[in-house]
């Protein structure tokens, strides 16, 4: 009898990844990777990994039938949006955590009425996407008709979602009606004060990912080849660290990228104690925040802008460290292609993980306030509390390959110096040896319990 093979394709921004799924077993039984060649034909990447999968899985199944093929990408820099909302903290901010959340890099944010200053540098952006929100449920009608009517009127081109107060919707879509804008509708993403409601937005992003996006990254070809590209690798990644925290598992994965550090928080996060009282906007039990200044390559000087002098000697190892550290940095940056080997650049690659890791993090969690009052002081929480989050998931390529994943991942433990930051206490750390998380996440779109099993099997504790 054939072994079933369920493939899963990660057409990433540096390499096409290429998993093979014994579903009886439950086991991966092959993976492969070729250079992603998206600046060619994305096809050219893909055939070559085929290929290497091939020969592998003949020579240990011998007889094996691929029964199904999906595809996530990353690749031409993933999927960006562009979020308009009303007020900055508030319906701007909801559609910036909705838009995360569907596995999009948010690259700009507009609110109140866009001006033609505002249009302008829309039409220089390189987006994918607009998500146009604004007003609760049965508030502000203004500002998103407005809206509408300037986007309409200079006949934007890409997708428009509407997700905003629910009374104009139809308004709204009539706008974009009259002048044949490509526009899809989905519930508000903030139906009121302060409570998210990203669910209904991620799924039409995703619907219009897999409708428009997948076209405009000249990938036309693929589907014909591999199956369907079902949702972007962010999402899949998501996907996975939801299927692992089942049953109250709440994990959180930060993912160290060239260009970006990506962490994924699943759980509500909500105030421990009645003492404590939350502020500002609820988040979402699935919470993703890409940080576009740190990064291993492609944002490396932006790292270095980012963080102190003092945190870099230390983690170096040496405060009074001779190496020149700001050109170190610039080399990464203008040579993204290139791999530490000697134990110095390891040593200076690892540092800029542990940077990575604990900025990303710090920018990630909640955070505690307090405020003096007649009755004493009172605690405010804004943001999430991820005390008790129960894993905590290392991926990427710095992560991975460290000689020492425990000190880049103890950087996201509580420390008793920064007490009102509401990092994870006593977490246990997997690291995603084998690149499965994003896999993962294709699978579970099918089999959920398998792609639990997987993971149980396959992440390994440190």
């Amino acid at each position: 009898m054939s072994a079933s093979i369920y493939l899963t394709i990660d057409f990433g921004s540096t390499y096409t990844k290429l998993t093979a799924i014994d579903l009886d077993k439950e086991e991966i039984v092959a993976t492969s990777k070729s250079m992603t060649t998206v600046k060619t034909d994305v096809l050219i990447g893909f055939n070559g990994a085929f290929e290497i999968l091939e020969n592998d899985l003949k020579q240990k199944l011998g007889d094996y039938k691929i029964i199904k093929k999906v595809a996530c990408s990353s690749a031409a820099g993933g999927l960006k949006i562009i979020a308009i909302g009303l007020v900055p903290d508030l319906t701007t901010e909801a559609a910036k955590k909705a838009a995360l959340s569907s596995g999009a890099r948010v690259i700009k944010t507009y609110a109140f009425n866009l001006t033609d200053k505002d249009i302008e540098e829309i039409s220089k952006l390189p987006y994918d996407m607009l998500l146009l929100t604004g007003g609760t449920n049965g508030g502000n009608r203004e500002y998103i008709l407005n809206n509408a009517e300037i986007l309409a009127k200079n006949n934007i081109k890409k997708p428009i979602v509407i997700a905003g107060n629910e009374e104009v919707k139809e308004q709204v879509a009539e706008i974009f009606k009259t002048y044949n804008i490509d526009y899809y509708t989905s519930e508000n993403v903030m139906p009121v004060v302060n409570k998210i409601n990203v669910i209904p937005v991620k799924e039409v992003i995703r619907e219009v990912f897999m409708k428009n996006i997948v076209k405009a990254k000249g990938m036309e070809n693929v589907k014909k080849i591999v199956g369907d590209i079902i949702m972007p690798t962010p999402t899949a990644v998501m996907k996975a660290a939801e299927i692992f925290s089942k049953d109250d598992n709440n994990s959180i994965v930060i993912d160290i990228g060239g260009a970006t550090t990506d962490v994924h928080s699943i759980g509500k996060g909500l105030p421990k104690t009645n003492d404590i009282q939350l502020k500002g906007m609820e988040e979402p039990y699935s919470k993703r925040t890409v940080e576009g200044d740190l990064g291993m390559r492609y944002s490396a000087l932006a790292l270095y802008e980012a963080a102190s002098l003092n945190k870099i000697r230390e983690y170096l190892g040496s405060k009074d460290s001779k190496i020149n550290i700001r050109e170190n940095f610039k080399f990464r940056q203008e040579n993204p292609d290139f791999v530490a080997e000697t134990e110095d650049d390891l040593i200076f690659d690892e540092m800029m993980a542990m940077l990575c890791t604990e900025i990303a993090m710090n920018r990630h969690v909640g955070t505690l306030e307090s405020i003096f009052s007649p009755m004493g002081t009172l605690f405010v929480q804004n943001g999430k509390d991820l005390t008790d989050v129960k894993y905590v998931i290392g991926t990427g390529g710095i992560i991975n390959n460290s000689r020492n994943p425990r000190k880049i991942l103890d950087l996201t433990l509580f420390n008793e110096n920064n007490p009102l930051l509401l990092k994870p206490k006593y977490p246990k750390f997997l690291v995603d040896k084998t690149y499965i998380m994003s896999a993962m996440g294709l699978l579970a779109n099918d089999y959920p319990d398998i792609a639990y099993q997987i993971m149980k099997k396959y992440l390994v504790e440190i």
